[in-house]
């Protein structure tokens, strides 16, 4: 296949094509990994595909077990909560660090930023990439490579669920979505993280609950048990 030239290896080839597939749907949740097949339909040998998902294992995207193989990783109420715990935490202590660091040319840049995704307000799709764009740029001007680096890799799983579950959801909650970053924009020019943290805990929280609540509706989880651990409030 042509396209493999574009990878340093067959395995980074077999990664970035199944990590692709996992990310826009097209290998939904549940669905079996079987090396052979995949290493056939991939025009590769099956060693580069066992290490490709031994690494999408490591990304959780993909789940292996002993005597029975690779599927694509569930997604259930614990794995919402779990994304949502960890863009919370990360996306606070980026916004904390960034309130102290950004400059007024910086916040000028996410200003425009946030003009733009207002223009987007009618393309989810282009709306949700400079959603991602945007966090990423609180998170460089915070210099926190490393936390960048895991929210890219929690990102992932937000996208996953957002074009499985939430496609619809997550397109009427764009109103309120920017509102809250504008909120953001304001609290970042108080120069005050505690205000800064309560901004994004509130966006990430109203976020949650309404589309659990969207998942609940139409029967894709179970409703909401009175006895679920709610997220921390420290």
């Amino acid at each position: 296949m042509s396209e493999k030239k574009n990878f340093r290896s067959k395995k980074e080839f077999v990664y970035q094509t199944l990590r692709q597939q996992i990310l826009n749907g097209e290998l939904k949740p549940g669905i079996r990994l079987i090396i052979d097949e995949l290493s056939t339909q991939l025009k590769v040998s099956p060693i580069p595909v066992r290490e490709a998902l031994q690494q999408l294992q490591s990304d959780g995207l993909v789940t292996i077990e002993p005597f029975i193989g690779a599927r694509v990783t569930e997604i259930d109420k614990g794995l919402i909560y779990e994304i949502f715990a960890l863009l919370e935490v990360l996306e606070i202590i980026s916004g904390q660090a960034a309130c102290q660091q950004m400059t007024e040319i910086d916040l000028a840049e996410m200003e425009l930023l946030l003009r733009r995704m207002d223009s987007y307000a009618d393309n989810p799709e282009k709306w949700s990439q400079g959603n991602i764009q945007l966090h990423q740029f609180i998170c460089e001007r915070a210099g926190m490579s490393l936390v960048q680096e895991f929210f890219i890799r929690i990102g992932d799983h937000w996208d996953r669920l957002r074009r499985y579950y939430l496609e619809d959801v997550s397109a009427r909650r764009i109103p309120a979505a920017q509102r809250d970053h504008w909120q953001l924009l304001e609290a970042l020019r108080t120069r005050n993280p505690a205000h800064v943290a309560e901004v994004i805990r509130s966006h990430n929280r109203n976020a949650l609950a309404d589309y659990l609540a969207h998942l609940a509706d139409t029967g894709q989880l179970d409703p909401l048990a009175k006895d679920e651990p709610a997220l921390s409030s420290a």
